[in-house]
């Protein structure tokens, strides 16, 4: 990995922890930031990993001390894919690419109005699409409107409803994007509102997060960058 990449990796690795600290965080679950790694030592949510590296070349043991490795369903965000968890008990869930827009790219814009989230009937509708019905709306809880840096972008159809959307994270050097989705059309149907909303509210900042198989495609054709591998671990 050259040093530009590995400089990109750390600020999408260090925004992605903070993503996963702020979700923590509206579960009532303690997390911490150390020089290697973000951690937390009871169970995250659903989709959420126990622990992101912030650096390369963390130690595994040092890592496995600071997260719950006694009941099974740990996982640890690998974020330079250079670790080897197995003999904790690991193996790799799965591999993806970190993203990268720079700030400079064009802007995208989209014939779908949006809006941030702003209070909880919003944030459940949202929720609820993102969804798709499989039960886990109430993953995203109210608690995270109460985070500054934390925006739920919500696409809408003339009528309203929530169609299409995101979640930014914004940090010191970059604003980061997860669980983009669309009712029809996938990505390519929400990566044109998503962009044209963090292009307006967050103009100076790259856009960074991380995809994996056709999301990843759709990311690129949308002006992303794959920067470098990472992998997810889960534990049993």
């Amino acid at each position: 990995m050259t040093t530009p990449q590995q400089l990109l990796v750390q600020t999408a690795a260090r925004n992605n922890a903070e993503w996963c600290a702020a979700m923590s965080r509206s579960h009532d679950v303690a997390c911490e930031f150390g020089t290697q790694a973000w951690t937390a030592p009871a169970r995250t949510p659903l989709y959420y990993p126990d622990a992101v590296t912030l650096v390369p070349g963390a130690d595994p043991a040092a890592l496995a001390e600071r997260i719950d490795v006694t009941t099974p369903g740990a996982s640890v965000k690998d974020s330079f894919a250079d670790l080897d968890l197995t003999e904790a008990g690991f193996h790799v869930l799965f591999e993806a690419q970190w993203i990268h827009r720079p700030a400079g790219a064009p802007a995208i814009t989209s014939d779908l109005a949006w809006e941030v989230a702003g209070d909880p009937d919003m944030l459940r509708a949202w929720a609820l699409a993102w969804d798709g019905g499989d039960g886990n709306a109430g993953l995203f809880r109210p608690e995270l409107l109460d985070d500054p840096a934390t925006f739920v972008l919500a696409g809408q159809s003339p009528d309203g409803r929530v169609i299409a959307g995101a979640v930014a994270s914004r940090s010191d050097h970059a604003v980061g994007i997860s669980n983009v989705f669309a009712l029809d059309g996938g990505p390519d149907a929400a990566w044109p509102v998503v962009l044209d909303a963090v292009h307006r509210l967050f103009p100076g900042l790259p856009v960074v997060g991380y995809e994996h198989g056709q999301d990843l495609a759709a990311a690129v054709r949308h002006g992303f960058q794959p920067v470098a591998p990472l992998r997810v671990w889960l534990q049993g």
